[in-house]
């Protein structure tokens, strides 16, 4: 409850509470959005086949941001045999929290031979923001997945800094109970690790891209680390993880530039694409808008 001497011109604005559910199925030789449910906003425009049978979606978020107090959850279930790619339109700006978190959870289940590519644009962390951000990927036997998330500390555009605020990131990528990658990381815009070499090393963004099926191997692990860069800017590397009879490729990229980090991740996944979905790559529109 308000105090009645506090002015109603300062008071905390009200928070989106926004959940989306996609279920994409095979009909014939084609994916099919079967299923679509969304409170709040947060919405897909139509289905789209640039790629013939291959069911491509644009996730929306009208209100361009999220704030402090904002929920957003993000479900989607691609079912066996289906093949779905998820994109956004534009960077996820997480803004000034007034002390309040700010959170979006996403989880993403692939069947039994299904394919998914995950592919949202950055999230750009605003001074002062408390941002929470947590994937749960779950891939079935046969499945395959591909996707990414990237963080920008600070609106790099505007010169702003990144001085206050905090960031977690928490990642989930398994079958079931069993998991193959964990990772709870929490980022203080003051922690000293920021600007140590064994942190961050004064680097602003960070980039994260996973890759789960059986074609994801040591041998195309050691192919793509030929091809990554190591410079003071840019930096990436790439790991082969295995349990539980599945594998996974995990690249991490930081550097001083979004374009850069964006750039290693879009050719990863480009290199990737044929090994993990037996599909070969091709660029999304939406990046050439």
């Amino acid at each position: 409850m308000r105090h009645p001497d506090f002015p109603s011109s300062l008071a905390m604005p009200a928070a989106w509470q926004a959940t989306l559910q996609l279920r994409f199925a095979p009909r014939g030789e084609r994916t099919v959005l079967a299923g679509r449910r969304h409170q709040g906003p947060l919405l897909v425009q139509k289905a789209l086949y640039p790629e013939g049978g291959i069911c491509h979606a644009v996730i929306l978020h009208p209100p361009a941001g999220v704030a402090g107090g904002d929920s957003l959850e993000i479900d989607v279930t691609v079912e066996a045999g289906a093949h779905a790619v998820l994109a956004t339109p534009g960077a996820t700006k997480w803004y000034k929290s007034l002390g309040r978190d700010a959170a979006q959870r996403v989880r993403l289940a692939v069947g039994e031979g299904a394919r998914l590519d995950w592919l949202p644009q950055e999230n750009i962390v605003f001074d002062d923001a408390r941002a929470r951000i947590a994937t749960v990927l779950e891939v079935a036997p046969g499945g395959s997945a591909i996707g990414w998330d990237a963080v920008v500390l600070g609106r790099q555009a505007s010169g702003e800094q990144w001085a206050r605020g905090a960031l977690w990131l928490d990642t989930r990528i398994g079958a079931g109970e069993r998991a193959l990658w964990i990772e709870q990381a929490r980022i203080d815009a003051a922690s000293p690790l920021r600007h140590a070499v064994p942190g961050l090393d004064g680097l602003n963004v960070l980039g994260t891209l996973w890759a789960v099926g059986a074609g994801a191997t040591q041998d195309l692990a050691e192919t793509l680390a030929e091809q990554l860069p190591y410079t003071p800017a840019l930096r990436a590397g790439v790991t082969c993880l295995a349990a539980h009879g599945q594998s996974m490729l995990l690249l991490r990229v930081l550097g001083r530039h979004m374009e850069a980090v964006r750039q290693v991740m879009t050719d990863t996944w480009q290199a990737l694409r044929l090994p993990l979905h037996g599909v070969a790559a091709r660029p999304l529109r939406l990046w050439a808008t």
